[in-house]
């Protein structure tokens, strides 16, 4: 995990933003499966983790999700093509073509870091403006596309 703690200080120092860190419960450098979502949540920030525990019906959602499909955490790691926070208190905005490709910056310095990745799902549309990248970068990996977890009911 310190390598991706490392990462998240890097991308905190060079934005000035408020990134939140991984999950140090979920799988880290030794996680095969990447969950790629938009942009942190208001609670994300709070608790400073992009986390699936967050007090939120998207992390909540996104929990369940993962334990009816039987995916084991230590698997996973959760991050976002947007990595810092972009709303006003309560609401996120939605991420915009600036946010994103400034994002993706920071998604070719975070695929290096997770040697064991075999599978990605992008979790919306603004998540699946990485299909391109991640399909040059890591061909062998398989990608997958999914809804948002705040949708899943």
């Amino acid at each position: 995990m310190g390598s991706l703690t490392a990462f998240v200080q890097t991308i905190r120092d060079e934005t000035g933003e408020d990134v939140p860190f991984f999950d140090p419960l979920d799988g880290g450098v030794s996680a095969t499966c990447l969950f790629l979502l938009e942009a942190p949540g208001s609670r994300a920030v709070s608790s400073g983790f992009v986390s699936r525990n967050n007090p939120d019906v998207s992390a909540r959602n996104f929990f369940e999700l993962n334990r009816e499909a039987g995916i084991p955490r230590t698997k996973t790691v959760i991050w976002n093509i947007v990595p810092w926070y972009i709303g006003s208190g309560e609401k996120n905005r939605p991420a915009n073509n600036d946010d994103i490709e400034e994002g993706l910056r920071y998604l070719d310095r975070l695929i290096p870091l997770l040697p064991n990745l075999r599978i990605v799902v992008t979790m919306g549309q603004k998540a699946n403006r990485a299909e391109k990248y991640l399909t040059r970068v890591r061909p062998s990996c398989k990608l997958f596309d999914r809804h948002i977890p705040a949708r899943f009911t």
